[in-house]
Order: structure tokens, then sequence, then C-alpha cells
């Protein structure tokens, strides 16, 4: 991790991390990815709010790990996963932050799907 940038959320660049009242459940091929009741919303500077879902409520039978990776200087090392039945939109189309940095450690053993690579990511209330 030599050379990089570790950054702290702040007044300009705020990140807040707040429990999701509703169900929250993610569809590709029609088949149900996700479905908790647990999800944690990320709300991250001016970019729209993501879903972090808990791991245990992820099909995870249906994702392939992929060797992609990025890096954020907030929070941390970002590892990724495909969901084959999706086809090619569906190439890492799940991302997760396996180790974050303290700030955003409520992440851990959470995962993300990219709105364009899924078919839904819906919010249904109770």
């Amino acid at each position: 991790m030599s050379g990089r940038v570790h950054r702290v959320p702040d007044a300009t660049h705020p990140i807040t991390i707040a429990r999701n009242p509703n169900r929250v459940v993610v569809t590709v091929a029609g088949r149900v990815i996700a479905d908790t009741r647990e999800a944690l919303t990320l709300q991250e500077a001016s970019y729209l709010p993501v879903q972090y879902v808990p791991r245990k409520d992820v099909d995870m039978r249906l994702l392939e790990r992929t060797d992609h990776a990025t890096y954020c200087p907030y929070k941390g090392d970002c590892a990724y996963f495909s969901i084959p039945l999706g086809g090619d939109r569906a190439a890492n189309a799940v991302w997760t932050y396996e180790a974050p940095y303290d700030a955003v450690s409520a992440i851990a053993g959470h995962l993300a799907f990219y709105p364009s690579r899924v078919d839904a990511i819906e919010e249904r209330a109770g």
C-alpha cells in the first residue's frame, strides 16, 4: 500500500452510513441475488447513495470473484464479483471493501451493486 493516499471523510468530502429501514432486493435475469432488511445506505459527498447489503443476505453461489480491483482513498482496497447469469452486462457488477478504513468500517462484510449492471435494486417499505 505504499504510495497510496489515505483520506479521512470531512466537511469537504463527507461520508455517512445509516441503516436503511426498507427491505432491499437486487435482481438479475429474473433471479433474486440479494434480499435484506439490514442494508446500509452509504452517502458519499455528492454521489448517489449506495446500498451495501450484508454478505449473508446475498446468494453468493450466483457470484464469481474476478481479478478486477480498485482503490478508494476514503474506503480502501475494493474487490469485485461478476454475476454470470447476467451476461456481459453483469461483469464486475458487485463490489466490496473487505477491510475498509476505520471511518467506514461498518461496510465490512457487505456488498454493493452497480444499478446499470443488474435488473433492479428495489427498496420496499417494511
